[in-house]
């Protein structure tokens, strides 16, 4: 039975991402991601949180989006499966790093907060989630990045001029 290799993160940007761009033109941007927990200890009372912090690597096209649009403090929803790939250090020495390869990647900062951040970036994407095609799709569609058809409909559901309120949801 094959394994399943999924991560889902939903958390803020330590920083602002780290944009670089291979010798082929492909890009490739680091995030650091913060998710915290917080608890009430059932002993003294007090509230505790914890935060762990996520090494999230972009490639492509959500690179290219990520570099334009994120800023340190913007909220993310990410997608992707853990990756651990091995390094030399200046000694010699090998290392390991395990972060998180995105397949998906939506902001969930309204468009006004985005923009606040940085007036600068041209906000021309009518939508904010993007997805990176496997890389076990055929080569022939390498530049193609869809948005899945589920994310598309979830969109149109909280959107408030397409929302259907006849519902009876108690809340």
């Amino acid at each position: 039975m094959a394994g399943v290799n999924k991560v889902i993160i939903v958390g803020n940007l330590g920083n602002d991402p780290e944009l670089r761009t291979f010798a082929n033109g492909d890009a490739v941007a680091n995030i650091s991601v913060a998710t915290s927990e917080r608890w009430q200890d059932k002993q003294s009372g007090e509230w505790r949180e914890i935060t762990e912090w996520h090494r999230i690597v972009l490639f492509r096209r959500l690179a290219e989006i990520a570099g334009q649009y994120l800023r340190k403090g913007s909220k993310v929803y990410v997608e992707g499966k853990l990756r651990t790939r091995k390094w030399q250090d200046q000694n010699g020495q090998d290392r390991y790093t395990t972060e998180i390869q995105a397949d998906t990647l939506q902001m969930l900062d309204s468009r006004s907060d985005r923009m606040g951040a940085d007036m600068s970036a041209p906000m021309a994407q009518p939508q904010n989630q993007f997805a990176q095609p496997s890389y076990n799709q055929a080569a022939a569609q390498p530049n193609q990045f869809a948005q899945p058809a589920a994310a598309k409909a979830s969109q149109a559901a909280v959107n408030p001029d397409t929302a259907d309120f006849d519902d009876d949801m108690p809340f």
